[in-house]
């Protein structure tokens, strides 16, 4: 991976703020026949996840092909300033905060083949402007078994709003992180607890694709539900799980975990990429 250079990044900025546009977004396609040689198994197991996607999100789109190249390129440029190279096959996690663009993308990223896109969909990061809502950081994040994760419980908050969705919804806990707050103009910085949920499905998944949330990723129902189900970013978890109840116990009794599961969470910003 090559460190992007500067200049690209005004150009990647309109591109993947283009994602955001319906005349830029094709409905995701069925899976290409899986051919039998090695240099053709990581294209397969893209092609199934990208048509899993497709069946069970049903509002996943797919980025134009320079749009997509975008994102790749925005996703290799900060896992190399990061210092983070991969060994093996995976899916990441791809959010852009960019006001213009607040969406998930999943890539499928090899150390030794060509980079896809698999689908994306609407988030909402933090929200700028509100005291108490800091602005979610970008860099890359890995989901480690150092923290467990949890569901959640479905309650009403004072607001009557269930902030982390449904009953049962899965919360990933990336930790303790520095963010800027976002109701300040000075860049003062404090922590927050990064975590990617889902979100009330009446009153707040409606406007995911805009910034709303405290400083979290919140994402839809449907797609919680996905990257729980195929363990996209639970490798780890799966691994111990083996042999730790608990950690067994925070992950789905019907899960079909996908031989391109990883650990990753990158968040960029198109925005103010330097």
């Amino acid at each position: 991976m090559r460190r992007l250079r500067t200049g690209m990044w005004l150009a990647l900025a309109v591109v993947l703020a283009g994602c955001a546009r319906p005349a830029l977004r094709t409905a995701l396609p069925r899976p290409e026949p899986a051919r039998g040689t090695a240099g053709t198994i990581f294209d397969a197991e893209t092609a199934e996840t990208r048509a899993a996607l497709a069946r069970e999100v049903p509002r996943a789109t797919l980025p134009a092909p320079a749009a997509a190249a975008a994102w790749i390129a925005a996703t290799q440029g900060t896992l190399a300033r990061a210092g983070v190279s991969l060994t093996r096959p995976q899916l990441i996690v791809v959010v852009n905060r960019d006001h213009s663009v607040q969406r998930l993308c999943l890539v499928a990223a090899a150390p030794s083949e060509s980079w896809r896109v698999v689908g994306c969909d609407a988030v909402s990061t933090g929200q700028s402007g509100r005291r108490g809502y800091f602005i979610t950081p970008v860099g890359v994040f890995a989901h480690t078994t150092s923290i467990l994760d949890y569901r959640a419980l479905g309650t009403f908050n004072e607001n009557h709003v269930r902030g982390l969705g449904l009953k049962g919804m899965r919360v990933w806990d990336f930790g303790w992180r520095v963010a800027e707050k976002g109701w300040r103009r000075d860049g003062e910085t404090g922590e927050i607890r990064l975590l990617v949920h889902a979100t009330d499905p009446d009153l707040l998944e409606p406007r995911l694709g805009h910034p709303a949330s405290q400083g979290c990723v919140r994402i839809s129902a449907a797609m919680n539900r996905f990257l729980d189900r195929h363990g996209v970013l639970d490798r780890e978890q799966e691994a111990e799980a083996r042999d730790n109840m608990r950690m067994a116990a925070t992950l789905p009794a019907d899960r079909t975990p996908s031989p391109l599961a990883g650990g990753l969470l990158v968040v960029i910003d198109s925005a103010n990429a330097a």
